[in-house]
């Protein structure tokens, strides 16, 4: 029996009031009182849930993710203290109700005069499930469906498209043989090939994680892509697991040994052997759900077979909170993995299991809707949420709806950050207290894809609009940006918030394709090879419906509508402001059936300057934060086009501090932008309360002046580069780091927005006057002016020639190459010396005749080793200037997501 939410909106006042009483302490009488008035049947399903908020304050959390047997004080000897909570107690055990509400209080004795030890299989809990649970048919009645991967394919030319091909050459170079090593060895099989290092080291305990990640990558990567050689390879991996639990015998299948189960179950250290299992048999399942493979199924089944007798065990042989306590270790989303389980073979016993994974303790103080979040260790717990979701839906519980509801509501408005990701250190830190949590190590990368499982969720029931702008927001900021461009297999473990912070110089960094295998690397692999599951969802019944919630260029083919919606997005940037999205329609000739399209218009666009259009036909364009929607039996050639346009805004970050109510992030429609700095982030805003007046886009004029400066010397390639404001010469950088960006200059045309470059050679550059500005310091030049002859960068806005260069052609007569003359000192040119060391400063050398010199004042003018993102602006900082672009898009280079807002 459930509670549903006209029941909890009532609960919770009352709930406040019996919390807050006192000094901080339950008040015994009030919540005595509360209990007697509520009907018997919500008592029992709430009882074990107001027990935990009890003990919470008189022996502090003791729900946490770290197993302990300090305590004695368990749920039943506290409420047996308490006379008139152990009268109720009583009663209720003896009424006539479904023990299964409360056979999570009762002592192991009391079970065992339900039935023998010897026969004791959860007899009087299958019951009890099978007579409370909801049909699948029922309860999914009213769902969006989730639409088959098979039948969405991404645009390749776009960023989705190239972040999964990405995926797919990473998922394509690991090797069948270093997979699989741990496994085999465990099984007593030969072990052909090299064990992979990192997470999946043959010595550290959670090895094995990784590989049920893979089957699941694969499976929605092959669904999403039908990819031969792909295909091949997960069922190779699917039949070596095989022959690991064939050998084994028992229906065990790990990387490691039963003895971890014992360390488990003693509540000794351990490293989260069911989190990993977790990951397996979620793998197994997908192996199944997305590519057929029946073995699979099989094998999972199995797999729940056996941890099933490991948990009857443990009940039988100390009590049920003594398991409930073993859960304080990470375990996944043990829950999820045995609903959806059940959802397959509608098997009781899996319904049963999934239960006794939901962790009451943390699912209770949510059901109180107390944000008890605080020191939770976040990624041990969103997974029990999204499980918690799915005992909703398959089991027809409607408490934990509220429960994810509740759940999403506080993290999305007190513990997240503006890429939509939550945790710090991987923990969750106190309610809207964020600003003094801003660091390297904000974000871990699973908690995002998780948080997003959830939200995916919570859409589907209730089509409301901010949990898909939430998808966006996360899919967006917080996964399109963990990998490093197109280098399959790096990919990262936190995403920085701090200021001045870096994806390359966390705790972690970037990992390794062969030699890291974390956490964060199987959801990664899992989020790219499923890119397009969350782009439409279908609503079916008497009237047919399709919801477009996601503007990733792609393909669907609706086969329930009997049309295909091909989905593409015009180039846009921070000069041309608008999202231009049109929608091609087509059905089949003799199609006749009417059906919806619900196109999201989302909260940041506007509807002044908006549009749509069928055909040509303007439309009523509906406002933000709704859907468009269209019903008619659609033709061979439809055509929808929407215009929106997008806006800038800033987002408070979440603190209720008045200290911090300025530190704010910067938003370009769904694009969260990243200053380019190295720790500034004070920016101006004058007295103005239009964020255009302070942020402007880059102007078109300035993409074509974008250059850097090369020599040869000793066989290596060297650049001219901003160093900390002095001009030296290193060594040429990698694409996407700090060095890149330091090496790329803007030549300033003395006329304004003069055009530079129309011929390779740059001819119509020889005999111009140029400033010289640093890239990622909009505004500051240039300068020979410096005391001890050092070529500085100077934020000087004198006009005049001091800052002014004239090219000319290169001295050393290389047609392709120019040099420098001062502006003011004629005869005089930028100098890098001759066999120079890396780091060695610029000078002013007037001429000479000697080849040297010709040579150190000689640059190869090349392409710009940092271009400007389409999506790129100048916001007005305090001390200096910053170019902003979108965080997804950086790679090493240092950045500042919020920004202090001064006046």
């Amino acid at each position: 029996m459930g509670i549903n939410g006209e029941m909890l909106m009532k609960l919770s006042p009352r709930v406040s009031q019996v919390r807050e009483s006192g000094t901080g302490h339950l008040n015994l009488s009030v919540l005595r009182v509360f209990l007697l008035r509520m009907a018997p049947g919500v008592i029992v399903c709430l009882f074990f849930f107001l027990a935990l908020a009890l003990l919470s304050y008189v022996c502090g959390k003791e729900c946490t993710n770290i197993p302990t047997q300090t305590s004695s004080h368990t749920i039943r000897s506290q409420l047996r203290k308490d006379s008139w909570a152990g009268e109720l107690l009583s009663h209720y055990q003896s009424s006539i109700i479904d023990k299964s509400t409360y056979m999570d209080l009762l002592p192991r004795k009391l079970l065992e005069r339900e039935s023998t030890v010897e026969s004791f299989d959860w007899k009087i809990l299958y019951q009890s499930m099978s007579s409370d649970g909801i049909s699948k048919q029922q309860q999914g009645g009213n769902f969006l469906k989730e639409v088959s991967l098979h039948d969405v394919r991404l645009d390749p030319d776009s960023v989705h498209g190239q972040a999964q091909q990405t995926n797919m050459e990473y998922l394509l170079l690991l090797d069948l043989d270093s997979l699989v090593w741990s496994f085999r060895k465990q099984a007593g099989l030969e072990t052909p090939g090299t064990p992979y290092g990192g997470w999946e080291a043959p010595d550290v305990e959670l090895r094995g994680h990784f590989v049920g990640h893979y089957m699941s990558a694969t499976a929605q990567m092959w669904a999403s892509t039908h990819n031969d050689t792909l295909q091949e390879k997960m069922t190779s991996v699917v039949n070596a697991l095989y022959a690991c639990q064939k050998k084994i015998g028992t229906g065990y299948l790990s990387a490691f040994p039963t003895e971890f189960f014992d360390r488990f179950e003693a509540i000794k250290s351990v490293w989260a052997p069911y989190y990993t299992i977790h990951k397996i048999m979620s793998g197994l399942v997908d192996q199944y759900t997305f590519g057929g493979n029946s073995q699979a199924l099989e094998m999972v089944i199995w797999m729940a077979e056996y941890f099933g007798n490991r948990v009857k065990n443990v009940i039988q042989k100390y009590t049920i909170e003594r398991h409930w306590l073993s859960l304080n270790e990470e375990t996944g989303g043990m829950n999820d993995v045995l609903y959806k389980l059940y959802s397959i073979t509608g098997d009781q016993k899996h319904l049963a299991l999934a239960h006794l994974f939901d962790k009451p303790c943390f699912l209770g103080l949510l059901a109180l809707q107390t944000d008890g979040l605080s020191g939770f260790h976040a990624n041990t717990h969103i997974p029990i949420v999204v499980g918690a979701q799915k005992r909703y839906e398959f089991a027809g519980d409607p408490l934990y709806k509220d429960i994810a509801t509740y759940f999403m509501d506080i993290v999305n408005s007190s513990h997240s950050y503006a890429t939509g990701g939550t945790s710090v250190s991987e923990f969750w830190s106190d309610p809207k207290h964020l600003a003094d949590t801003l660091s390297t190590e904000d974000e871990e990368s699973c908690t995002t894809y998780n948080m997003l499982k959830v939200a995916r969720n919570l859409f589907r029931w209730t089509k409301e609009m901010s949990y898909a702008d939430y998808y966006e927001k996360a899919l967006t900021n917080g996964v399109l940006g963990i990998q490093r461009g197109r280098e399959p297999g790096v990919m990262i473990y936190m995403l920085p918030q701090g200021r001045g912070q870096s994806k390359a110089k966390s705790y972690h960094g970037w990992g390794k394709p062969f030699d890291s295998f974390w956490c964060c690397y199987g959801t990664g692999i899992e989020s790219f090879s499923k890119l397009g599951d969350s782009i439409y969802f279908e609503a079916l019944g008497s009237s047919l419906g399709l919801y477009i919630t996601q503007f990733i260029p792609s393909s669907f083919k609706w086969k329930s509508g009997g049309i295909t919606v091909n989905q593409k997005i015009k180039p846009f940037s921070s000069i041309e402001p608008l999202l231009q999205i049109s929608f091609d329609i087509s059905s089949t000739e003799a199609s006749s059936q009417a059906s919806t399209l619900n196109f999201r218009i989302p909260f940041w666009t506007a509807r002044n300057g908006g549009k749509a259009t069928l055909n040509s036909q303007e439309l009523p364009l509906t406002d933000p934060g709704t859907f468009l929607s269209i019903s008619r039996s659609w033709s061979p050639n439809d055509k929808l086009e929407l215009l929106l346009p997008i806006n800038l805004r800033s987002e408070a970050i979440k603190d209720d501090r008045q200290e911090y109510a300025s530190i704010q992030a910067v938003f370009f429609g769904p694009y969260l932008l990243a200053g380019l700095s190295d720790g500034d982030w004070d920016v101006d805003t004058g007295n103005s309360s239009t964020i255009s007046d302070w942020i402007t886009a880059v102007p078109e004029s300035h993409r074509s002046q974008l250059i850097s400066l090369s020599q040869e010397s000793n066989n290596k390639y060297f650049v001219v580069s901003n160093t900390n404001n002095i001009l030296t010469m290193t060594e040429y950088p990698k694409s996407g780091t700090n060095d890149a960006i330091h090496a790329t200059f803007r030549l300033v045309p003395q006329v304004s927005n003069e055009q530079f470059f129309q011929s390779p050679s740059h001819n119509n550059l020889i005999g111009k006057f140029v400033k010289i500005e640093s890239f990622n310091s909009p505004g500051m030049f240039v300068t020979p002016q410096s005391s001890n002859g050092n070529i500085i960068i100077s934020d000087s806005l004198d006009t005049s020639s001091n800052f002014m260069f004239r090219v000319v052609a290169g001295l050393d007569g290389n047609i392709s190459s120019v040099s420098l003359e001062s502006g003011i000192h004629k005869g005089c040119f930028l100098y890098s010396g001759v066999n120079y060391s890396n780091g060695s400063h610029l000078q002013l050398i007037c001429k000479q005749k000697d080849a040297s010199f010709k040579k150190a004042v000689s640059f190869s003018l090349i392409s710009a080793l940092r271009q400007y993102n389409p999506i790129s602006f100048r916001a007005k900082g305090v001390k200096r200037d910053f170019i902003l672009e979108p965080l997804m898009s950086m790679m090493d280079e240092s950045y500042t997501v919020y920004f202090n807002l001064t006046n």
